[in-house]
């Protein structure tokens, strides 16, 4: 999530202050409208956030310039709206005033009136301000996979954000099955992850001490009358995706090899490596490994490095490696990228993995993180099948999926 712009974010008139899409991105000629952060009536202090939009894969909000009464809003939820266009109206702030707006509006200024009590801000706009991310909160491949288990780039002390502050604790899907299948509630098990995630260390540390479990519960399903339908809109970063699933499944032939590969000796080389490392470097899940074989296999297939342009009928093939790898979050699909792979080696792969893992679940990934992967990794994990067949991500050529590891 990132700030939009303020270049030229209003007009005035003679008591209200128009507020208009600003132009938050090189040739973005219009935005969708995901979320309001205001209503009618609302006193707005300025840079306040008052609406969501999204554009390609990037969710922007939009601040005020200006504080003052909400008179107006144009637009609903999941509208088009094209840049420069009205977005909403705000008053005056000395203008319609009711004495506890006013006084919300002293509060929230540092300004003193001459009787000592605050004053509200004024409707003068402040001054330009850059693009910028909302700060930081803890929160959250074409084929859905569970997002790579982050290892924070600096390790953050067991605890760091309390299980009773979070109303659900951060995990990857699969440590949500394997916690689930031994009758462990997440909530008691301490985190040491970035913005307190929990890593699977963490919930074999947790039943190391001999924490009590649990009998997973029977699920018992819900009786439902006949003609019962549940209508929900799809907008913002899942309409994203499904119009760019859909783009690729029309515009590129799928093709899908299946191998199966012995990784014993792979898996016993990663939790030696683990134990040796252990508190001294990240954590190594098995993306790292594949990451590196993608580098070292790519020399030699050139033409799945590459991104096919249909219109010219040009293929253009990369010499530096950027994976994108799919990442299942609570807002939906992500794809962040991974730069040059094969200047890493495998931790600082999995140091990487883990930044973008944790961006992504708390929405703050910028578009030059989720634009320019030459080929994807995806990667379903323990919940994964024996086989899958994901959807290439457009205008690549390729994509590896991974699935589970069964004992054969």
């Amino acid at each position: 999530m990132r700030r939009g712009r303020r270049e030229a974010p209003a007009a005035t008139d003679m008591n209200a202050h128009v507020i208009k899409v600003p132009d938050v991105g090189e040739g973005i000629a219009e935005v969708e409208l995901v979320a309001w952060h205001v209503k009618l009536g609302d006193v707005v202090t300025e840079d306040q956030v008052l609406a969501d939009v999204m554009t390609d894969k990037a969710a922007v909000e939009i601040p005020s310039p200006w504080a003052g009464p909400v008179l107006a809003l144009s637009g609903e939820v999941g509208q088009l709206l094209a840049v420069g266009a009205e977005l909403l109206r705000i008053g005056a702030a000395d203008a319609g005033e009711t004495p506890q707006s006013a006084s919300l509006q002293a509060q929230s200024s540092g300004h003193p009136r001459p009787d000592g009590q605050s004053q509200p801000a004024s409707g003068t706009p402040r001054r330009e301000a850059p693009v910028r991310p909302r700060a930081a909160a803890p929160s959250p491949s074409p084929s859905p996979s569970p997002s790579p288990s982050p290892t924070a780039t600096a390790t953050a002390s067991p605890g760091s954000v309390p299980t009773s502050l979070r109303t659900r604790p951060i995990a990857s899907p699969a440590l949500r099955a394997r916690a689930w299948e031994l009758g462990v509630d997440l909530a008691d098990v301490v985190a040491t992850g970035s913005a307190g995630r929990i890593m699977q260390a963490d919930l074999d540390a947790h039943l190391a001490r001999g924490a009590a479990r649990s009998t997973p519960p029977l699920r018992t399903p819900v009786a439902a009358r006949p003609d019962a339908t549940h209508e929900i809109r799809i907008i913002g970063l899942r309409r994203k995706i499904a119009q760019k699933m859909q783009e690729a499944k029309r515009r590129i032939p799928h093709f899908s090899y299946v191998e199966e590969i012995d990784v014993g000796e792979l898996e016993a080389l990663r939790a030696q490596l683990n134990a040796k490392w252990a508190g001294q470097r990240a954590h190594l899940t098995l993306l790292p490994f594949l990451i590196r074989a993608i580098v070292l296999a790519v020399p030699e297939h050139p033409q799945v490095n590459a991104r096919f342009d249909d219109e010219v009928g040009v293929l253009t093939c990369h010499d530096a490696v950027h994976v994108g790898i799919a990442t299942q979050t609570d807002a939906g699909l992500l794809v962040p990228v991974l730069r040059d792979a094969r200047s890493h080696d495998l931790w600082s792969c999995a140091i990487e993995i883990a930044r973008l893992a944790d961006l992504g679940h708390r929405g703050k990934l910028t578009r030059g993180e989720l634009n320019g992967s030459t080929i994807t990794l995806t990667s379903l994990g323990r919940l994964g099948g024996i086989v899958s067949t994901p959807v290439i991500n457009h205008p690549e050529v390729a994509i590896v999926g991974v699935n589970r590891i069964v004992v054969r």
